[in-house]
C-alpha cells in the first residue's frame, strides 16, 4: 500500500512526518491556490501476518492482510525478482485473525515450518486527499494528508502515531507549500509506516558471530549465505520455478561441502548429522532434477537433428514420457519439503548459523587457516582424477571412477569458494580451472544418465509403435561426446594442475 497512488506523475514528491496532532498545511493561504477540494475520508491498513517467532520475517517474506479503496486482499512478498503474490480475502471470513489461503500457506511452509500463522503488527492510516485548485478550476497540486497509526501484536505490544503530509506540485509552488508544512509543525522525512513496522518485527539476531577474518569467521559467513540460498530455492521449488530443485540441490552440497571439507574446525557431533540430512535431501529431489536435465537436453538434441533423420514422432514419445516422470518427481519433492525431516533439518541449520559449534582452530588467521582445508581436498581431487584417466579401466568402471572424481572437484570447488574472501585473486584463479575439468567430467556423466534415457526411450517407441530409430542416433552420439570428453580430459588436467595455480596451497 502506498501513499504514492493519489498523486500525478511529477518530480518526487515532498514528504514530510510530524506528531500525530498536527493537522494538514494551510494550502489555501497560497496565493495562486483558489480552492481546496478536500476528499472524504479513507480508512487504509496492512495487518502482517507471521508466526510468534516471526520466522517469515527471518526468512525475507512479507505476508500482509490490505484493506482499504479495494477489495481486502492477502499480499505475499518473497526475496527475489517476482512480483507480489496477492489473492482476494473470503468476503465471508470474520474480522480479525483470518485463515491464510491454501496457497499463500503451501508456499511459506519451509519457512513457517508448522508454526501457526497469526496477525504480529498493523499499520493503520486516517487519509485525507486535498486537491488544490486555481481561479479556474484546474489542479494545481495534491495534498495528501495521513494520520498513521502503528502496533505490534502478540507478546509485546508497542503503538505509535505520528503525522505524514506529502505533497506533489510544480516547482513555482512546491516552496509556498513546504513552508505552509513547516510551519504546521511537519518536518521533512521519507514515508515510514511499512519500513517502521518492518522493523519492530525484525528478529534480534541469536548469539554472536566470529570475526570475518579468523577461519571460523569466513566459515559461518559463508555457511549463512547458502542457508539463505536455501531458504530462496526452497519458494521457488514450491511456487513450481524450473531451477528451483536445482538451486535447492546447489545450496544443500556447498554446505555440506564446507561443513566436511572444515570438519576440523567445527564440533563434528554436531555438524556430522547435518552432513547426512543435506546427503539425503540433495538424493531425494535427484531424481527431479534429473528429469529437468534430460527433458531440455534430448528435446533440444531432438531440434537440432536434420530433417532426413528425425523419423516418427519422436518429439511426441519424449514429451510424454518427461511430463510423466517430471510430474511425479514433482510431487515427490515437495513431499519431501513438506515432511518431518526437512523441517528439522531447516531447523538445525537455522541454530547452526545463529550459535556456530566452532573448535580452538576457527579462531586463526582465514587467510592461513583456510587453505591448509583448500589444500586436502585438491589431493582428494586430484587422486580421483589418476584413478578416472588410467588407461587400464573398462569403460564401466571409468564412468563410475569420473563420477567420482565429478563429486570431488564439486567439493574442492565450494572450499575454496569459502577461502576465495580471504585469499583473493590466486583461489579465483585455481577455482577457474578446476571448474573447466568438473564441468567436462559432468558432461561425460550427462551422457550416461542420457544414454539410459535414450534406451527406455526407445523401448517406449516400441511399445507405442512409433519409429524409435532417432533415439539410437541421439545415443551414438552421446557415445562419441563421452568419447570426446574423455580425450580432452588429460590436457584439462594438465592445465589444472599448474603449479602456479597450486601455489596458494603450499
Amino acid at each position: 500500500m502506498s501513499s504514492r497512488t493519489d498523486l500525478p506523475p511529477s518530480a518526487a514528491p515532498l514528504t514530510f512526518r510530524g506528531p500525530a496532532r498536527a493537522g494538514a498545511p494551510p494550502a489555501i493561504e497560497v496565493r495562486e491556490v483558489h480552492r481546496d477540494e478536500v476528499a472524504p475520508q479513507r480508512v487504509l491498513e496492512i495487518e502482517r501476518y507471521d508466526t510468534a517467532d516471526l520466522r517469515l520475517a527471518a526468512a525475507g517474506i512479507t505476508l500482509a492482510v490490505l484493506r482499504g479503496d479495494a477489495p481486502a486482499s492477502w499480499e505475499l512478498r518473497t526475496p527475489g525478482d517476482g512480483g507480489p503474490l496477492r489473492v482476494p480475502v473470503d468476503v465471508d471470513a470474520p474480522r480479525g485473525r483470518l485463515p491464510v489461503p491454501d496457497g499463500i500457506s503451501d508456499l511459506v511452509r519451509g519457512a513457517a515450518r508448522g508454526r501457526p500463522l497469526r496477525p504480529v503488527g498493523r499499520v493503520r492510516t486516517i487519509r485525507v486527499v486535498h486537491r488544490l485548485l486555481d481561479a479556474s478550476g484546474a489542479r494545481l497540486a495534491t495534498v495528501v494528508h495521513d494520520r498513521v497509526t502503528l502496533s505490534t501484536l502478540g507478546r509485546s505490544t508497542e503503538v505509535k502515531a505520528w503525522t505524514e503530509v506529502t505533497i506533489d506540485a510544480p516547482a513555482a509552488l512546491r516552496g509556498a507549500l513546504a513552508d505552509r508544512a513547516t510551519a504546521a509543525g511537519l518536518r521533512p522525512a521519507a514515508p515510514c509506516g511499512e519500513a517502521e513496522l518492518a522493523r519492530l518485527l525484525r528478529p534480534a539476531p541469536c548469539g554472536s558471530r566470529p570475526k570475518r577474518k579468523t577461519a571460523g569467521g569466513a566459515l559461518v559467513a559463508y555457511l549463512a549465505e547458502q542457508n539463505g540460498r536455501l531458504a530462496a530455492a526452497d519458494l521457488r521449488v514450491r511456487r513450481g520455478e524450473p531451477d528451483g530443485v536445482h538451486r535447492l540441490r546447489v545450496a544443500a552440497r556447498r554446505m555440506r561441502s564446507a561443513l566436511r571439507g572444515y570438519r576440523r574446525l567445527l564440533d563434528r557431533a554436531q555438524t556430522d548429522p547435518l552432513v547426512a540430512g543435506l546427503r539425503a535431501l540433495s538424493r531425494e529431489l535427484g531424481p527431479a532434477r534429473d528429469a529437468e536435465v534430460q527433458r531440455e537436453r534430448v528435446l533440444r538434441e531432438l531440434a537440432e537433428l536434420p530433417d532426413e533423420l528425425r523419423l516418427g514422432a519422436a518429439s511426441a514419445v519424449a514429451t510424454r514420457y518427461f511430463a510423466r516422470i517430471e510430474s511425479e518427481a514433482a510431487a515427490a519433492a515437495l513431499a519431501v519439503l513438506d515432511g518431518p525431516e526437512y523441517a528439522q533439518l531447516r531447523e538445525r541449520l537455522d541454530r547452526l548459523v545463529a550459535d556456530p559449534p566452532l573448535r580452538g582452530r576457527a579462531g586463526r588467521s582465514a587467510k592461513k587457516e583456510l587453505p591448509r582445508h583448500v589444500a586436502e581436498q585438491e589431493r582428494r581431487f586430484a587422486a580421483r582424477v589418476a584413478h578416472a584417466l588410467d588407461a587400464e579401466l573398462s569403460p564401466e568402471r571409468r564412468a563410475a571412477a569420473l563420477h567420482a572424481a565429478r563429486k570431488a572437484g564439486k567439493r574442492l570447488r565450494y572450499v575454496a569458494e569459502v577461502a576465495r574472501p580471504a585469499v583473493g585473486r590466486p583461489a579465483k584463479r585455481h577455482a577457474r580451472a578446476v571448474e573447466r575439468i568438473q564441468q567436462a567430467i559432468g558432461e561425460h556423466q550427462d551422457t550416461v544418465v542420457a544414454r539410459a534415457t535414450l534406451r527406455s526411450l526407445g523401448a517406449l517407441a516400441h511399445v507405442e509403435n512409433e519409429n524409435g530409430f532417432v533415439f539410437g542416433v541421439l545415443h551414438g552420439r552421446a557415445e562419441a561426446r563421452a568419447a570426446a570428453v574423455e580425450a580432452q580430459l588429460p590436457g584439462l588436467w594438465t592445465a589444472a594442475s599448474r603449479s602456479e595455480l597450486l601455489r596458494w596451497l603450499r
